[in-house]
Order: C-alpha cells, then sequence, then structure tokens
C-alpha cells in the first residue's frame, strides 16, 4: 500500500499494480478479456496477447511495437489501451512486409515440395 499524507488525493498510477489493472479494465472494454497480470517489487507487467507484454514502471506503461519500445504515461489507462488496440487491431495492409512474408494469402496447400 502507498504511503499518502492526510489530505492528499489518492493518485492510483502512482502505484504500478493499480494503474496496471485500470489498463486491465480499459482493455477488457475494448475486447481483450483473456490477460493476465503480475505484480511485484515497484512494477506490474501485463500479458495481453502472446506477443505484447505492457510494463508498468516509473510512472510509464512501457511495451515493443514493430521493434520500437513504446512508452505512455501510467496516468492515462484508457489512452495506453486505445493504442494497445490501434496496434493489435492493425489492419493487414499495414503490417509490416516481414510479417505477411509467410502467409499463403488464399492459395490452397499443396502436398509437393518445392
Amino acid at each position: 500500500m502507498l504511503a499518502v499524507r492526510a489530505g492528499t488525493p489518492y493518485l492510483p498510477w502512482h502505484d504500478p499494480r493499480e494503474a496496471t489493472r485500470l489498463l486491465r479494465y480499459a482493455l477488457h472494454r475494448e475486447g481483450f478479456t483473456h490477460t493476465y497480470q503480475s505484480s511485484a517489487n515497484g512494477m506490474s507487467v501485463l500479458s495481453v496477447t502472446t506477443g505484447l507484454t505492457v510494463w508498468c514502471r516509473s510512472g510509464s506503461f512501457v511495451w515493443d511495437e514493430d521493434g520500437l519500445t513504446v512508452t505512455h504515461p501510467s496516468d492515462d489507462p484508457v489512452g495506453a489501451a486505445q493504442l494497445v488496440k490501434r496496434h493489435l487491431r492493425r489492419p493487414v495492409e499495414e503490417e509490416p512486409e516481414d510479417s505477411r512474408a509467410h502467409d499463403s494469402g488464399d492459395r490452397p496447400p499443396t502436398d509437393s515440395v518445392r
């Protein structure tokens, strides 16, 4: 539990566990209902999908997006949820070429070795 002086408004984003909980709820409202949260040692981790993990530490949400590190203030969990949703639900034509390189598209599978 955070130590807060009397008369100071409670700021949930100062506690990574609480900020991540608020992000988790915001993501649930966006349809991401199978998330997993773990908290310890002044940070919190939220597994959103098998390919996306959001860390909360030092007042920021942090995750990797297409090889780049994205940070977003932990006092805006709804905004972070919107960024995560935008990244995960990006149309196929916006995906990097590398992720489509192994996609067979609409072609049927074949038994021949080429």
